[in-house]
Parts: structure tokens; sequence; C-alpha cells
């Protein structure tokens, strides 16, 4: 993908699977939301969330979007999260635009401040993923690493 696709792409409402790490080692991943930002993906959680305490615990985290639609496609990222919590940092601009991205288009304005409102009501934060090691496949194009490496450089 070029930087412009991975920008579009990450602009989706695509559902991303994000791993973190157990105390034993072994990987937890689950569903979860993120807004892109140009540098880092914004997640939100709560303090109650397994995988939240997980990242308190150990930082290291990856991040896993693929879709089939609009472009075939997967973007992959691993890095440390950096957690965001209030009072010290206003976690709710970036949260309303994660219920913009994911509720308002789709559902519409009243759900989506019916959705923010009760996020509002929990315990919420925001972890900061500034990959580390990302990658980008344009399954549309894709014909293995150096093929995709070629394309990428457009070569």
């Amino acid at each position: 993908m070029t930087a412009p696709d991975i920008e579009g792409f990450l602009a989706q409402p695509h559902v991303g699977v994000l791993a973190t790490l157990r105390r034993s080692g072994l990987p937890y991943t689950v569903p979860v939301w993120f807004d892109w930002d140009g540098t880092a993906a914004w997640i939100t959680g709560t303090y109650e969330r397994v995988w939240c305490r997980q990242l308190f615990t150990d930082g290291r985290a990856s991040l896993c979007v693929e879709a089939m639609s609009p472009a075939a496609g997967h973007v992959g990222m691993d890095g440390t999260v950096t957690v965001h919590e209030l009072p010290d940092f206003d976690i709710w601009p970036i949260s309303a635009r994660l219920v913009d991205k994911y509720v308002r288009q789709p559902a519409g304005d009243a759900a989506a401040d019916a959705f923010l409102a009760n996020m509002r009501t929990e315990h919420r934060l925001l972890f900061r993923l500034e990959p580390a090691v990302f990658r980008a496949i344009d399954m549309r194009v894709y014909r293995g690493k150096r093929a995709d490496r070629e394309y990428q450089a457009g070569t």
C-alpha cells in the first residue's frame, strides 16, 4: 500500500484486533475500535477489561486491521502503548472521534450522542500505540513479499 492508501484504509471503520500479553507470555486478542492520527493508533478501554490491565503490566502490543472492502488489505503494527488517563489527559475528544467513526456515520447523531453519553459513565482511559514495526499489504496487488516491496517503491 502507498502512504495515501494506508491513511484511507485506516480512516475506514474497520475493526482492529489488538494483541496484548498475559503474565505467562501468551498472547491475548480482542477486537477494538481505533483512531489512527497519522503516527499512532488510539484505543479506548476501561480499567476493568482484562486487556487494559495487561497493558498496565506489559505495554507491548500489536494491532492488526484487515478488510475486504472497499479494498482488500492488511495493516499491522507492533509497538508499545502509552496510557492516557483523566484528569491529566482529556480523553473525550479522541473518544468522540471513535464514536464518530464507528457509530455516527452508520447510525446517526442520536445514536452516537447516546453512545458517547454512556461511555462517559464508564471508568475509561486511552492507550496510544505508536508502531515500532509497521506492515501494510494491498491484497489487490500482492504477489509475494518482494513484489509487494517493489510495488510500494514504485519500481
